[in-house]
């Protein structure tokens, strides 16, 4: 089995999880304190997920994992800052995980604020609107916030394979999958896009 293979399995394992999630089936039993215990002094995540802050897309709980399966990174947008492409490379560096996914979601706040200030820089949140702005410089006549949430996920994608010597090159080996998806809220499933 190839490690690009191991990658593709674990997305399904996800996704499964993501379906046992929708039916109110969650399976994930080590959510305990011996688990953790079991973890203490190291970490096997088999996926690195970026998700945005919303506290509503909360990672573990619509892939139905528990402690020690995910590395999870959570900024707002899923925008890339130094740091964020930093976490992103260390687990793919040095946990050597197969899966990455990119988890944009419906009813994203930071894609609403961004349509209706652009193409103007405000005072606040220069930083998460300059990882966003691209994206309507490309296509200023998105109208659906949750379809541009979808167009920036592939943004991240292409700009984290431009900023990353680490991630493109273990994509390019086959030693990493990288899975742009988006959590539906109607629905509680995540979609590959």
């Amino acid at each position: 089995m190839t490690e690009n293979q191991l990658g593709k399995n674990e997305l399904t394992r996800l996704l499964e999880g993501n379906k046992n999630f929708v039916k109110g089936n969650l399976t994930a039993s080590n959510m305990c304190l011996d688990t953790l215990k079991k973890f203490a002094f190291h970490q096997e995540p088999y996926a690195a997920v970026l998700s945005c802050s919303d506290s509503r897309v909360v990672p573990e709980i619509i892939f139905d994992c528990g402690i020690g399966e995910l590395f999870v990174i959570r900024v707002a947008g899923i925008t890339l800052g130094p740091n964020v492409v930093e976490s992103i490379e260390y687990a793919v560096k040095k946990l050597n995980v197969p899966l990455l996914i990119l988890l944009g979601h419906d009813d994203c706040g930071v894609m609403k604020y961004a349509k209706e200030h652009y193409p103007n820089m405000t005072e606040n949140f220069q930083s998460i609107m300059k990882c966003v702005y691209p994206v309507l410089d490309k296509k200023e006549d998105i109208k659906c916030h949750n379809y541009f949430a979808q167009e920036h996920t592939k943004w991240v994608e292409e700009t984290l394979l431009e900023k990353s010597k680490i991630v493109k090159e273990a994509v390019k080996e086959n030693k990493l999958l990288i899975a742009k998806c988006h959590f539906d809220h109607s629905t509680g499933l995540v979609n590959l896009i």
